[in-house]
């Protein structure tokens, strides 16, 4: 009985580890699309393609575990909030106290989701 409830234990943390795994390669993904200056750039450009590829590739091993309106709320919501952060941070983009509650609503209505809509 315990050794059953290890495996859940242990699947549930691999959902996360592979939602996980997706949101950051397709962060970096977008980062590169960025430095890629409009794909004129090899390098960038390569490694956007390689990313994003992962980062399907994961998120698709995570929908065999997840709900996909929760998985690609996560997805989407969390790469979206994480990338305007970058954005302001990293490549000196505009901000204002309107960007920054966007930003927040993104975050809220994850959690919102995640609440709602629990994964089987």
């Amino acid at each position: 009985m315990l050794a059953i409830r290890e495996l859940r234990f242990k699947l549930c943390d691999m959902k996360w580890v592979l939602l996980l795994t997706a949101i950051l390669l397709e962060i970096c993904g977008t980062t590169c699309m960025k430095l890629s200056l409009g794909m004129t750039r090899p390098v960038p450009t390569v490694a956007m393609f390689v990313l994003y590829i992962g980062s399907l590739g994961a998120l698709a091993l995570a929908l065999k575990q997840w709900d996909i309106s929760v998985a690609y709320a996560i997805w989407s919501g969390l790469g979206t909030a994480i990338i305007a952060v970058i954005g302001i941070l990293i490549f000196h983009e505009s901000y204002s106290l309107l960007k920054c509650a966007g930003i927040a609503l993104v975050i809220v209505g994850i959690v919102m989701i995640n609440l709602a809509g629990g994964s089987h």
